[in-house]
């Protein structure tokens, strides 16, 4: 299934760096994105921009994960050629993640 089905996500960014929530819409799911939506699935579905370290932290009690992406926005927004490729935009791209029912 798609990571939108039981999830949905904001984000930011700051210079170089995005942070990426991800939040279940039932705490039941929170069990499956910590299981499944590992650091390294992060950096491997933004293998084309993320460049640099992708740390995860846990937040059980809000029934979400946060990420931070390092070097992952081609310089940042006012160093950047790219059109809108910058944290907003990330928040709908991590929910085409697919990850297991269980």
């Amino acid at each position: 299934m798609l990571l939108r089905e039981i999830a949905h996500s904001r984000a930011g960014d700051k210079g170089n760096i995005s942070n990426i929530s991800v939040i279940a819409y039932r705490p039941a799911d929170y069990r499956l994105l910590e299981k499944h939506v590992t650091a390294e699935r992060v950096k491997a579905h933004f293998a084309e921009l993320v460049q640099g370290e992708v740390l995860r932290f846990e937040l059980p009690a809000l029934g979400a994960l946060n990420f931070v992406l390092h070097n992952a926005l081609t310089g940042g927004v006012t160093r950047s050629l790219a059109l809108d490729a910058h944290g907003k935009t990330l928040s709908s791209a991590i929910l085409s993640l697919e990850i297991p029912e269980q």
